[in-house]
Order: structure tokens, then sequence, then C-alpha cells
């Protein structure tokens, strides 16, 4: 064969070659997507205290294995026990109050029988004085000294029973009802729980990362102090909106970790986002912004999906791992089998980059 016509044939070979992994590359995108922007994350725990002091213990080490409930740092817990007992005092007071409020509503029903008896006498007095009035037995003078006597005594009924009144509104329920010693009680009961929030704990197991948190700082409630890593697996991928079309939730999926090259892990599409930060409106008060590009093709939009694993992985990966993730339409057992080489092919190539 000659020079001329052997590189005609290896020309057409090449254009052949090239217009079937064309068409290949059109079907498996739409068919068989597959991304290598995935990550796999573990659920992160912000841990904050709810009380602000000085550190004064860390109980745990960076990297290392926590259980629920086990003491990570300590926070002075000085400044609480303090109010501890000044909240105990308080309630102490409290109860102090209404003991002296009971002895003085004693006295003032004890004043009040006794302005009552007065009351009762000077009127009986006034109806005698009323009718030696009638008969000329009695003089003016002496009458206006027994009616003054009689309004007296009974302004100082009224003037009891308005400060008996008073002293009850003020003691409240006899009772743990009684709205001083609740109080009182509500704050001691705070106090015990700012002392007892002074001794942070995990909120649930996992590992603790990155920790720089050391004795002697200085941490702020409900700023974060440290961060916890837990097991659950959320592994998220990034596919363009058309290579989606074909594939919906429950369908299969594959995925190979960047750490572990070689291995190839079933999975399944568990849900897909609704929506990306792109298509979220702010109303902050501005103009509409328009955003321009003087690219013919612009950027395929990406939406996250997100997947569950079909069995466990022999190793717990590091959160944000990298990974590679395939896609294949839910029915269809030959694009089953070309997608699962396709991820093979795929995870051996980690051995290299």
């Amino acid at each position: 064969m000659a020079p001329e016509q052997s590189f005609a044939r290896w020309i057409r070979v090449a254009i052949i070659t090239f217009v079937l992994l064309f068409i290949y590359y059109l079907l498996a995108d739409a068919f068989l997507p597959v991304t290598p922007q995935a990550r796999v994350l573990r659920q992160v725990t912000r841990i904050a205290p709810e009380v602000s002091g000085e550190v004064v213990a860390v109980d745990v080490a960076n990297n290392q294995s926590v259980q629920a409930g086990e003491v990570l740092f300590r926070i002075d817990p000085e400044p609480f026990r303090l109010a501890v007992q000044k909240a105990e005092l308080a309630l102490e007071q409290a109860r102090r109050e209404n003991a002296e409020l009971d002895a003085e509503l004693a006295a003032a029903r004890a004043d009040l029988s006794a302005a009552r008896a007065a009351a009762e006498e000077a009127s009986r007095q006034r109806k005698r004085a009323e009718s030696l009035m009638q008969s000329g037995s009695m003089s003016s003078r002496q009458y206006d000294e027994i009616l003054a006597r009689y309004h007296s005594t009974t302004a100082a009924v009224a003037s009891t029973q308005a400060r008996i009144q008073s002293l009850q509104v003020k003691r409240g329920e006899t009772n743990r009802d009684n709205l001083r010693v609740r109080q009182a009680e509500n704050a001691l009961a705070a106090a015990h729980l700012n002392l007892e929030r002074t001794t942070v704990r995990a909120p649930g197991a996992g590992w603790i990362s990155n920790l720089q948190l050391a004795e002697g700082d200085y941490v702020k409630a409900g700023a974060p102090a440290l961060a916890e890593i837990g097991a659950r697996l959320d592994i998220v991928a990034d596919f363009r909106e058309k290579s989606l079309r074909h594939v919906s939730e429950g369908g299969p999926a594959w995925i190979a970790l960047d750490g572990l090259p070689g291995q190839v892990f079933p999975a399944h599409l568990a849900s897909r986002d609704e929506g990306v930060k792109a298509g979220q409106l702010i109303a902050d008060g501005n103009l509409t912004s328009i955003p321009t590009t003087n690219r013919w093709v612009r950027d395929a939009q990406r939406i996250r999906v997100h997947l569950a694993l079909d069995r466990a992985l022999p190793k717990l990966p590091a959160s944000g791992a990298r990974a590679t993730v395939q896609l294949a339409p839910e029915s269809n057992p030959l694009a089953h089998v070309i997608a699962h080489g396709q991820i093979t092919v795929m995870s051996w190539l980690h051995h290299v980059y």
C-alpha cells in the first residue's frame, strides 16, 4: 500500500473514531452523566458555650474521639457560684419579707377588730345622742362630739380595711404560688443552670477537629469555640442541568473516592436541591443587577444533588474528601453496565491523579 493510501486510511479512521466518540459523549452526557465535582461531607457541629467566661480547662485533644455527654472544656465556675449564692439569699429575703407581711397582716386584722368595736360603740352612742337631742336632754356641743367620734371610728375601720387589702396584694399567695417566691426560685434555678453550663459537653458522638481552644482563653456565649465532626455522611455532587433530565430520585449511582483509588461504591440518588444562590433575590432596596458576559457559549448552571451509599465504606473519609459520581437511568440494565464500566475506569485513573 502506498504511503498516500495508508495516510488517507488513518485519516478516515481518525475521523470515524472522532465521530463515534462525539456521539458517545452526547449520549453519555444525556443518559450517563458523570461529574468529578463531588465531595463527601460529614455533619459539623459548631459547639458554642451558653455562658461567657474564662476557660480553665480543656479536657480533649485535637482529633480525639468523643462520646455524647463527654466533657469538652470548662469555664471558670466561681462567678456563677457567687450568682447561685446571691439567688439563694434573694429567695431567703423573699421568704422573710413574706413572713413580715404575714405579721403586718395579723396586726392589721387585730386593728380592724378593735376599730370595728370602737365604731359599733360610737354608732350606739350616736343613736342614743339622737334620741336625747330630740327630747332636748343633750346640748348640741355634746352631740357634735359624739357624731365626730362616730365618723372618726368609721373612717378608722375603712382605713384599716384598705391597709389590709394593700398588704394582701403585696403578700400575694400564701403557698408556693406566691409571686415573690416564684421569682426568686426562678432566679435561683437560672443561676444553677448557668453554673452547670460552665461545663461544656459533647452534644453527640464524633471527633474534635482543628482544636485551637486553650486554657486562659475567654469565650463568649453563643460564639463557636470548637468543632465536632460526626459520622453521618452526605455526598453532594454538582451536575449540569441538562445532565439530570433522565435520572430520578432513588435511581442508581456509583461513587469513586479520590482517597480510595480503584474502588467503586454503589449508591443511589437521594434528593436534589430546589435552587442555587443565583436563583435567590434579596429585597435590599437596590435595582436589578444584570450580569454581562462576552462569551458566546456561557457556563452551564450546575445543580447540586445528594447521594446515599448502599453499603458502608471500609473507613470514614474526611469531611470534604473529593469524589467522582456516576449516574444512570433507573430502568435501563445496559446503561447500568456501561455506567459501571465508565466509573471503574475513572476510579483506576485516581491512581495517577
